[in-house]
């Protein structure tokens, strides 16, 4: 299965506790992470499936090397064993959320 992004998956302003709640009924844990302008996370594989949801600012999530943009609201399915990168692209911090099935 190929990599996605679902726009405007959940309602603005974002509910952190309902997006959690969602996940956990989905099988997925949660994780928030913060990023300055510029981070960069190359190369990443992992052994399981991954959804990464921005809360605020702008991520571009590269999978098995096709580019998605995910703003906040939007959810990002990353299967396992696909290599991807995740870069904030925004001027700001961007606050994102991901986890693992």
């Amino acid at each position: 299965m190929a990599g996605h992004v679902t726009k405007s998956k959940f309602r603005l302003p974002l509910d952190l506790l309902a997006l959690q709640e969602d996940w956990r009924q989905r099988g997925y844990s949660y994780h928030e992470f913060r990023d300055p302008p510029g981070r960069v996370w190359r190369d990443f594989v992992h052994a399981t499936n991954e959804l990464v949801t921005v809360a605020e600012g702008k991520l571009e999530v590269e999978i098995d090397g096709a580019p998605f943009i995910a703003e906040p609201g939007d959810e990002v399915f990353i299967p396992k064993d696909a290599v991807h990168t995740v870069r904030n692209i925004g001027e700001t911090e961007t606050v994102w959320i991901f986890g693992y099935d």
